[in-house]
């Protein structure tokens, strides 16, 4: 996947925002965010609910506007206002096909097969012939362990396949940067490892930036190169899983992580 870096050097900034303000209303959820992740870096962010995590995912996908601050993504801006996807036909901010995103629910077309979920973008959008997308959709099933299930319906899955299907879908567009907004939040827990083995692999195989927004912190420990806690849209500690999981010394996600784990 040497092409998803397009040239930049492993040190290069992939992600940089810059003194980002983000209200909804009067309730400022991002209060001048700064943050650097280098091209290839694997971050995790955690912290309470309400604290902006998933927010920052948004913002960097182009699915919300911001009020004040700068954002770029492989050296492109994301737009303060009027970014997000949009189909072809209409004008689309430049950055939005460098970026894939998988929600805690899974988004698939209910009405297209497995197969179809998967090629649909790259076709419709990256203009692939339709044996362009079928290749990349086979590549990106079996790399999920799903490449048996391309012609079933999303209602026949189950969640944790479900889920599969929707980093597979992502992965098709071959993006540089891919976010993970606390996906297995809406799965049962017995689901919850396959999906967790699924981007472990990613994460060791691929070159990718990767943004993952978890409350698993075994995960985060073992997937990460770098851990972000957030609160109050704010990072309020960022450093290496020992530092931040194992041994911190910032009183705040000290209590954080107790709670956590008396759950």
């Amino acid at each position: 996947m040497s092409d998803l870096a397009h040239g930049l050097p492993l040190s290069a900034p992939q992600i940089v925002l810059k003194q980002v303000v983000k209200q909804f209303g009067s309730n400022r959820v991002i209060d001048h965010l700064d943050l650097s992740i280098p091209q290839g870096q694997k971050v995790a962010l955690i912290g309470p609910s309400g604290s902006g995590k998933s927010t920052v995912l948004r913002l960097i996908k182009g699915l919300e506007t911001y009020q004040q601050g700068s954002i770029e993504v492989a050296g492109s801006s994301v737009p303060t206002r009027g970014g997000g996807w949009r189909w072809p036909g209409s004008k689309k901010a430049p950055v939005v096909h460098r970026v894939g995103m998988v929600f805690q629910q899974f988004n698939l077309f209910p009405h297209l097969t497995v197969q179809e979920n998967v090629t649909e973008a790259p076709f419709r959008v990256l203009k692939l012939t339709r044996e362009e997308a079928l290749a990349r959709a086979h590549q990106y099933l079996g790399l999920v362990g799903l490449s048996h299930k391309a012609d079933a319906y999303p209602a026949q899955l189950s969640g944790g396949q479900q889920q599969r299907v929707a980093i597979a879908r992502a992965l098709a567009m071959r993006p540089q940067v891919m976010l993970f907004d606390e996906v297995t939040s809406a799965l049962d827990p017995e689901l919850v490892g396959e999906v967790l083995a699924v981007i472990r692999a990613i994460a060791h195989e691929q070159q990718m930036t990767m943004l993952l927004v978890t409350h698993e912190m075994k995960f985060a420990q073992d997937i990460a190169d770098r851990v972000l806690f957030m609160e109050a849209g704010k990072i309020v500690a960022d450093g290496s899983p020992e530092q931040i999981l194992i041994n911190p010394d910032n009183a705040r996600t000290r209590r954080f992580l107790n709670r956590v784990e008396q759950r």
